[in-house]
């Protein structure tokens, strides 16, 4: 719309005015609609088979955000806050389990194995199985569910009211966002709480409670170790726990009353 004609037809310098003009314009939107741009762009040359270079597009850095957790007592507190069995076995699942939005959703009675106190995950992102640990508390309240709520299908399916149903019958992915933000704001948690931080806290649990990381990344289904090893910069272990000197001057001072 800016040159009357198809990006296509542009050349190099032309892409680079353009975007440089969209950063340094006052009334640029934000650096994420700049991005958005850059993304574009490469998904029309990846879809005219032209490689990337061919408008000499930027490359976009990552930020380089540390996960935001929620502590134990904020857990809890979720799960006394929760009304419903089907929102605290919810919360219950994608933080003691460490699942995603999508693998919550996708559980189905026959994914659960009681007697062995396992959850199978089927087909997670990447296309990969794997199991996970049932809670001995998951499993009585998953019991308790299922003799009330009779799920034919998925364990969680959707209602048709506020809570969101999915087409296949699924509960649906604003419904379980719904339920993870109702909750959070009922046990008065000032974070700005969604669905992947209850996994962000599995996490960094975990690691927190001594379980090596390599064991963490299986559990978390991760394909490499890079990206389990973010959750390192979050947890707090025992023995590194780092303290604040004003500490050791209250110590050292201020209980010796000088």
């Amino acid at each position: 719309m800016h040159f009357q004609c198809l990006p296509t037809e542009l050349d190099p310098e032309q892409v680079k005015d353009y975007l440089f003009g969209l950063q340094q314009r006052s009334k640029t939107p934000s650096q994420t609609y700049f991005k958005h741009t850059v993304y574009g762009l490469r998904f029309l040359l990846k879809t005219e088979g032209l490689p990337y270079d061919f408008l000499h597009l930027p490359s976009i850095s990552r930020e380089k955000k540390l996960p935001v957790i929620l502590s134990r007592e904020e857990i809890w507190r979720m799960l006394q806050r929760a009304q419903l069995l089907k929102h605290r076995l919810l919360i219950g699942l994608l933080y003691g389990c460490g699942l995603r939005c999508m693998e919550v959703r996708g559980i189905r009675l026959c994914h659960l194995d009681f007697d062995r106190g396992m959850l199978h995950v089927v087909q997670g992102k990447g296309n990969k199985d794997r199991y996970v640990p049932l809670s001995e508390h998951l499993v009585r309240g998953i019991k308790s569910y299922l003799s009330t709520a009779h799920p034919k299908v998925y364990l969680f399916e959707g209602s048709g009211n506020a809570e969101g149903k999915g087409f296949d019958g699924r509960y649906s992915q604003r419904g379980v966002q719904w339920a993870v933000k109702t909750v959070a704001k009922a046990a008065g948690i000032s974070k700005e709480v969604n669905v992947h931080m209850l996994r962000h806290s599995y996490a960094t649990h975990l690691l927190e409670d001594g379980v090596n990381i390599v064991t963490v990344q299986r559990l978390l289904g991760h394909a490499n170790i890079e990206t389990t090893m973010v959750y390192l910069h979050v947890c707090t272990l025992p023995h590194s726990l780092p303290c604040s000197p004003l500490d050791k001057v209250f110590e050292l001072c201020g209980l010796s009353g000088r």
